[in-house]
């Protein structure tokens, strides 16, 4: 491929900067500078070692924000891939190389398509705006949540924002997240009495005391879920006791579980569920929670069916909203009030070894973000 497009030239610029969680390696910058050419008056937000970027054009409403990270996920075994991850690589019309995915390619997109959008309509209606961070990928505790409490602290509101996650499945636009599933965490110890397997009239094992109330907290029926979301669903996965010895009752048991949830249900709801069940059992048991996020949900309206609109113009395709899959920053952007959609590439290799995208489906999502400003802003 001699001829690469712009989009293209720009996420291997990105791509070449190994901004691995919580770096940003001056891809803000970047981004910065070009959106200044633009017209944008940048702002930039570091709290402790997280780099952030709030950039808008215009002072009036709407505002339509594009949301997105500069991090990306450790490469893993250098070794192991077919070309080096921060060297960006085209073979076949793929681009390979860390985050070419989840999500420089994204970025890139929504850059060159905000460019040619400002070009083409220099007086458009409402502000676009930028929120970008570099702490997506790993403890999201400085990142877009911090930008969101201080643009809410000075009443800045996001009327519609597109987060580029990789949400499509086959082809560019086949799937767009409209909503994802809270999330919560449970870190469990359940106490027992440690001693010598042979006299169990002086132990409490805590493993026959947690494996029923284990099994019953699996076996729960949370609730059925609704027309956007599936039934909230509960999975452990750590589950730790036992010393090594075999012939040692532990004395503790320590498990971890997570449960998505729907909007028909609560954290507290699901947190006095747990209590409730637990209790029943007679345990002697302290639990610590984290909470990850609430579920969010963007029916049909402006944002969403302008969404659709762009992506069947474009390729075709006719997209499916879901609310399936991980967590992702629109968790702390939904609440404010905004309608927010994630629309991206392809995520078959994200996190991956020999992370690719399809240099096609790149170009066809700046044409998406492009018609979707000007179904918004014209």
């Amino acid at each position: 491929m001699n001829n690469i497009s712009e989009v293209i030239q720009l996420t291997k610029e990105l791509i070449s900067r190994p901004s691995v969680t919580p770096a940003d390696e001056g891809c803000q910058l970047l981004f910065a500078a070009r959106l200044e050419n633009a017209g944008f008056n940048n702002e930039s937000m570091v709290f402790e070692d997280t780099t952030n970027l709030w950039s808008r054009r215009g002072s009036e409403k709407p505002v339509f924000c594009f949301a997105g990270h500069t991090d990306v996920v450790p490469p893993g075994p250098e070794a192991k891939w077919n070309t080096p991850p921060f060297e960006p690589t085209i073979i076949d019309g793929y681009l390979y190389g860390r985050g070419a995915a989840d999500m420089k390619g994204s970025l890139a997109a929504m850059l060159v398509a905000t460019e040619r959008f400002v070009k083409d309509f220099p007086e458009h209606k409402g502000s676009i705006a930028y929120l970008i961070t570099s702490d997506e990928e790993g403890p999201f505790i400085n990142g877009t949540t911090r930008v969101i409490d201080t643009l809410e602290a000075r009443n800045e509101k996001i009327d519609w924002c597109i987060v580029g996650e990789p949400s499509s499945t086959n082809v560019v636009g086949d799937i767009v997240k409209n909503g994802r599933r809270g999330s919560i965490t449970g870190d469990l110890i359940v106490h027992g009495i440690q001693g010598h397997v042979a006299y169990p009239d002086q132990v409490k094992n805590p493993i026959h005391l947690a494996a029923p109330a284990l099994a019953a907290l699996s076996q729960e029926v949370w609730d059925h879920g609704n027309e956007y979301f599936p039934p909230t669903s509960f999975q452990l996965s750590n589950l730790n006791s036992g010393t090594g010895a075999t012939n040692v009752v532990p004395g503790e048991l320590h498990a971890i579980f997570n449960l998505r949830y729907s909007t028909e249900i609560n954290d507290q709801v699901i947190i006095d569920r747990v209590n409730a069940i637990l209790s029943s059992y007679q345990l002697d048991y302290e639990i610590k929670w984290t909470f990850n996020g609430k579920p969010f949900i963007t029916g049909e309206g402006k944002l969403l069916n302008s969404v659709v609109s762009a992506i069947k113009e474009t390729n075709g395709v006719d997209c499916t909203p879901s609310t399936a899959g991980g967590t992702s920053d629109g968790r702390f952007i939904a609440p404010t009030g905004a309608q927010v959609v994630e629309l991206g590439p392809t995520n078959a290799t994200i996190h991956k070894v020999n992370e690719s995208v399809k240099c096609d489906d790149l170009d066809a999502l700046e044409q998406i973000y492009y018609l979707l400003m000007k179904k918004l802003l014209t």
